[in-house]
């Protein structure tokens, strides 16, 4: 019997490491692991690393693979000193404390629409508080003494990637184009690094990762196995979903992720739709919010029950919660931009004092804020024939019901399953097996839901959204 080729796949995100072994030729899941990452917008790397250990173990090692490539959080800011040792705890994407110095970006490229306006043609994108450079000038202005021992920068996945090559020369970190892409200051347009903009950021030069091509080869482990370019998370989970032309991927994790691929780059200066790229050389337009399952997780916590509960609670009230509105910016929003909001209900009155009608608009609000991210990428040319619904906010029963009738789209869901470790294990295949594209893997068929849209819903939720109003500063 002929031996099968195993690759692995690594998903570090906000919340846990994920290691999936699979078949090279047919995707087929051989094992997997699983290891839960601390709380907090500021997580030591050492935190990762030993999560990724974890769950290596536990699906049975890499000793006999023939390729890894790992995934993560993107934009978190990890700063690392001459040899190679971690200066402070990364800030990570959903850490709003750096958006004073977004704003200040903005106004060193001339302020308001004009400096929106250069951004977007310098990288592609608007500084808001979750791109690394706003935080590389958080550090600058708030840690002088840390800032002053940083001689790299890098990204989550790349720091792990770097780990597992074994090496410590701060010129053998590496990246890849889709992570790059959301820092500030490398351009998916040109494939190329503006290091004015890092240095009018953090105020000096330091060294930045090897940016690779979508096979490039970062290192290897210590049985000589390639370690792929990697992905920031949504362009993996891209990848992983297989999704096919006018499929626009919705992820419902602890962010929330609107995204497409596309041959053209969007341009945007109003910085809703961020112009990434993804793992082929394409490019991935996204919408992204800070606030998605947590939202659902806040609202279990509030009525005392479980995530099944509250589906069935949610699929017993009337379609708009009787004019109940939850505005769901519970940590701040990054789209719209908006770090210092809250969240909000609206429509409060004795008919809608329940738990049925709260867990409805719980429910409603999380998926109106996508669906705003959803028009915006239409309205920058997206094509959207259908919506591929993915992450852990998918499994629940009234998300999957109630989500068509608000994007206005049919939902594709497929089964439940680890999409960015997926992508980062397909992305290991290609590096392993060569050829011009990613290997097809075949995938279960999808559960599909079809609904007619209900306009109101959106018209009393965007009337909710436009009256928030923002904490003070301090």
């Amino acid at each position: 019997m002929e031996r099968m080729t195993l690759v692995a796949g690594i998903d570090s995100s906000t919340q846990s490491c994920k290691v999936v072994i699979r078949d090279a030729e047919t995707g087929r899941l051989v094992r997997q692991g699983r290891a839960s990452h601390p709380d907090g917008t500021e997580v030591h790397p050492d935190a990762w690393w030993a999560a990724l250990q974890t769950a290596i173990d536990q699906a049975g090692g890499l000793d006999d693979v023939a390729a890894v490539s790992v995934a993560g959080q993107q934009h978190g800011m990890v700063v690392l000193d001459e040899n190679g040792e971690v200066v402070r705890p990364a800030l990570l994407w959903n850490d709003t404390r750096s958006a004073g110095a977004a704003a200040d970006l903005i106004e060193d490229l001339g302020g308001g629409e004009a400096g929106r306006r250069a951004w977007v043609d310098a990288v592609g994108i608007v500084p808001v508080a979750s791109f690394t450079l706003t935080k590389l000038r958080w550090l600058a202005r708030t840690e002088p003494e840390n800032a002053a021992r940083v001689a790299a920068v890098c990204l989550p996945h790349d720091w792990l990637t770097w780990k597992l090559s074994g090496a410590r020369g701060l010129d053998t970190l590496r990246t890849d184009r889709s992570d790059a892409s959301g820092t500030l200051y490398w351009s998916p347009k040109t494939g190329q690094y503006r290091p004015d903009l890092l240095e009018l950021g953090f105020g000096r030069p330091i060294a930045t990762p090897e940016v690779l091509s979508p096979t490039g080869v970062a290192g290897h482990l210590p049985n000589g196995a390639p370690l792929g370019p990697g992905a920031g998370d949504n362009a993996a989970a891209a990848l992983g979903a297989g999704a096919l032309p006018g499929d626009v991927v919705i992820s419902i994790g602890t962010s929330g992720t609107v995204f497409v691929a596309s041959d053209v780059a969007p341009d945007d200066p109003s910085g809703t739709v961020a112009g990434f790229a993804d793992t082929t050389g394409r490019f991935l337009p996204i919408v992204v919010t800070l606030n998605a399952a947590r939202v659902l997780d806040a609202a279990v916590r509030l009525l005392g029950v479980d995530h099944e509960q509250l589906a069935k609670l949610a699929l017993s009230a009337p379609a708009g919660a009787g004019g109940l509105v939850l505005i769901p910016y519970l940590e701040g929003e990054r789209t719209p931009n908006r770090p210092r909001a809250t969240g909000a209900i609206h429509g409060l009155t004795l008919r809608t004092s329940d738990p049925a009608h709260m867990a409805r608009a719980a429910v409603e609000g999380m998926l109106c804020a996508l669906a705003d991210g959803l028009d915006a990428l239409v309205r920058h040319g997206a094509t959207a024939n259908r919506v591929v619904l993915i992450g852990g906010g998918a499994r629940s029963e009234a998300v999957r019901r109630i989500a068509p009738a608000l994007f206005g789209l049919p939902v594709l869901v497929p089964p439940p399953g680890e999409y960015v470790a997926d992508g980062a294990a397909r992305q290991a295949a290609w590096v392993s097996l060569g050829g011009d594209a990613a290997p097809t893997w075949t995938a279960e068929s999808p559960e599909v839901y079809e609904d007619a849209g209900v306009p109101l819903i959106r018209e009393q939720y965007a009337a909710a959204r436009d009256a928030v109003i923002d904490r003070p500063e301090g």
